[in-house]
C-alpha cells in the first residue's frame, strides 16, 4: 500500500508538471535538487534537500514579513543616556521607570525580546493623542490607533477585555483625545504587573 501511494504521489506531480509550462524550467534551474526522489518520500528525512531548501524559504519569508511590520514601528525616542542614580529609580516603582524616555526605552526593548512590544508602542501613542488639540488630527490619529491596535486584524493588537472594547467602540462614534483612556490604562497595568518584574530580573536592566 505504501508503494501504490508513492506511485500515486508521482503521477500527481508528472501531470502538475505538465500542466505548467514553467515547472520544468524552475526544476532545471535548481539543479538535482528538484528531481530528489525524497520528495515523494513519506518519512521526511532530515537529510532531503528539498525539505531544507523549503524551510529556508518559509524562514525568508516569515523574515521578510517580520521585516515589512517593523517598518510601521517608530524608533525609540531620543533620550541621553541614564545616570546610575536614574536607573537605581527604575526599580523603586513601574511609574518611575515610565517617567522618563530612558526607562521607557530600556522597557521597551524587553519587551521586544518577549514580542509585546505593542503594549508600550500604543500607550505611547495614547499620550501622544493626548497632546492633540485640532479635531481633525485628533480624528486621524484616533482612527490609527484603533487599526493598529485594537482591530481584531491587526497583528500588533494589544490584549483588551470586551467591556474595554465596548466603551473604545462607543467613543469612537466621535473621538477625542481621551478615546483610549480606559484601554491606555489596562495596558499599563498588564505591563506593570506582567512584564516589570520580569524586566527587572533582566540582563538588560
Amino acid at each position: 500500500p505504501m508503494g501504490s501511494e508513492r506511485m500515486e504521489m508521482r503521477k500527481r506531480q508528472m501531470s502538475t508538471t505538465q500542466e505548467t509550462p514553467g515547472a520544468a524550467q524552475a526544476q532545471h534551474s535548481t539543479g538535482n535538487r528538484g528531481s530528489n526522489a525524497c520528495c515523494f518520500c513519506w518519512c521526511c528525512c532530515c537529510s532531503c534537500s528539498c525539505l531544507t531548501v523549503r524551510n529556508q524559504d518559509e524562514e525568508r519569508a516569515r523574515r521578510t514579513s517580520h521585516e515589512l511590520q517593523a517598518e510601521g514601528i517608530p524608533n525609540c525616542e531620543e533620550s541621553p543616556a541614564p545616570t546610575l542614580e536614574e536607573v537605581n529609580a527604575w526599580a523603586q516603582s513601574f511609574d518611575k521607570l515610565m517617567l522618563t524616555p530612558a526607562g521607557r526605552n530600556a522597557f521597551r526593548e524587553f519587551l521586544r525580546t518577549e514580542f509585546s512590544e505593542e503594549n508600550m508602542l500604543f500607550w505611547m501613542a495614547c499620550e501622544e493623542l493626548k497632546q492633540e488639540s485640532n479635531k481633525s488630527v485628533i480624528e486621524e490619529k484616533a482612527r490609527l490607533i484603533y487599526e493598529d491596535y485594537i482591530s481584531i486584524l491587526s497583528p500588533k493588537e494589544v490584549s483588551l477585555d470586551s467591556r474595554v472594547r465596548e466603551v473604545i467602540n462607543r467613543n469612537m462614534l466621535e473621538p477625542s483625545q481621551h478615546t483610549f483612556d480606559d484601554a491606555q490604562l489596562q495596558i499599563y497595568t498588564l505591563m506593570h504587573r506582567d512584564s516589570y518584574p520580569r524586566f527587572m530580573n533582566s540582563a538588560i536592566y
